[in-house]
């Protein structure tokens, strides 16, 4: 059987010596089904078990030879076998034994992403009841809109990772599937009996139907799934980015004693981890494009979609769980400047109060239009002259026609907007 790994590291799944071995483990498998049909001696299925290794320097060498890296391979095991290597591969092709390998290398992948993306979720989940009720400024178009939480940003990203690792749930039970169907899919010399048991010892799905291979539009899926992961990921940094700005500093990513942002300006303290993420994310997208045009091959199977897969799959298993390993880092150490939020919350002099404006005005039966150009001309006041916006609207006459100065104090409340803060939490499960 295959060897068993305890949570191992995804560079592990995709080095030679773990394919070798699970390639190794589906020919004595497929050795084992075929015994029980009587069609190999058992007493050889025994031998062969004892005797089966391969070396990776022999099969390199013969690989240079037959330009073919399963010939190679049977050919380097024959060795160790003896004469009861006639029975080896027999009735399948190679694409049997690379699909299937490609079966439990992703099954173990998705298990190391999957368990990464728990890991978040349960930090986020803590994280945003830390910051449920800090008050900071929302923005639109990069623009102050109106009071927000910082609980509520990380709140959306807690839903947004939740819904990613259902995403990659289903994705990851479509890849887990292998095919020992023979050389154009019509279990010509292997019968279907074979294909089942060998899936069911290594925790596959048998593929419904195949042609020399799995169709690839099942591994196109695979990839776009960790693209869109990689793509929120994006999302949170780029957040955490434009948050630590200068300007800004509501929060920033940890900066390690002895770190160095620069080699010029001993000042800096640059978002490198949230960068580094942000660029990673354009790897997955480009993976994935590379993946869909896998889809479509030559009747029941070409070999142009071997060399691409060999490396965008293993290249975005590693990308997106180091991404997600170093976002957790980020989050975990998150420095989060609620003294700044309130101080840029206040910074336009109470404009993000201009929406209550208008509906109290629209409540004491102003057209909108007309309560609308009311309150925008004292907002313009208030980025002209540099006034408080309650003060510029108190100057305006008909604006006091309609709303009294108690009115006006009533409306200026910041914990207006935050009152459903707790129903919105309650909502996500948090």
């Amino acid at each position: 059987m295959i060897e068993r790994y305890s949570l191992p590291k995804m560079s592990s799944i995709w080095q030679e010596e773990f394919k070798f071995k699970t390639m190794l483990a589906i020919e004595i498998l497929a050795l084992e089904a075929l015994a029980k049909q009587r069609k190999v001696p058992q007493d050889a299925v025994r031998r062969i078990k004892q005797k089966a290794r391969f070396n990776l320097v022999r099969i390199k060498k013969i690989e240079e030879k037959t330009q073919h890296d399963v010939v190679a391979f049977v050919a380097n095991v024959a060795q160790y076998i003896g004469k009861d290597a006639q029975y080896l591969h027999a009735g399948l092709t190679s694409s049997d034994i690379l699909d299937t390998t490609l079966g439990v290398q992703l099954k173990e992948a998705s298990g190391i992403l999957i368990d990464d993306l728990n890991r978040l979720l349960k930090l986020l989940a803590k994280k945003a009841k830390v910051y449920k009720d800090t008050a900071c400024i929302g923005r639109t178009h990069g623009v102050h809109a109106e009071p927000t939480t910082f609980g509520l940003k990380l709140a959306l990203w807690f839903t947004e990772t939740a819904r990613n690792l259902e995403r990659l749930k289903q994705a990851a039970s479509e890849v887990a599937s292998g095919k020992l169907s023979g050389a154009v899919g019509t279990y010509s010399n292997i019968e279907p009996q074979v294909e089942t048991y060998v899936c069911r010892k290594l925790g596959l799905k048998p593929a419904d139907i195949s042609t020399q291979i799995i169709q690839r539009d099942v591994y196109a899926q695979y990839m776009a799934v960790l693209a869109v992961i990689g793509a929120s990921l994006e999302k949170f940094a780029t957040e955490i980015r434009h948050l630590q700005r200068t300007e800004v500093l509501e929060a920033e990513e940890p900066f390690g004693k002895g770190q160095k942002g620069s080699s010029a300006m001993p000042h800096k303290r640059n978002p490198v981890i949230c960068e580094r993420i942000c660029g990673l994310a354009r790897l997955l997208r480009g993976n994935a494009q590379a993946a869909l045009e896998n889809v479509a091959l030559w009747h029941e199977r070409d070999i142009s979609h071997s060399s691409v897969e060999r490396i965008i799959i293993p290249d975005s298993t590693l990308a997106l769980d180091y991404m997600l390993n170093k976002f957790i880092q980020v989050i975990e150490g998150l420095n989060v400047y609620p003294e700044h939020m309130m101080a840029n919350l206040i910074k336009t002099r109470g404009l993000i109060f201009s929406q209550r404006v208008l509906l109290a005005l629209m409540e004491k039966g102003l057209a909108r239009p007309k309560a609308y150009d009311l309150v925008q001309r004292s907002a313009m006041r208030t980025w002209k002259e540099e006034i408080d916006f309650k003060d510029a609207l108190l100057l305006d006459a008909q604006v006091l026609k309609v709303l009294s100065e108690k009115e006006l104090d009533k409306i200026f409340d910041l914990n207006y907007y935050l009152r459903n803060v707790n129903k919105v939490f309650k909502r996500v499960g948090l």
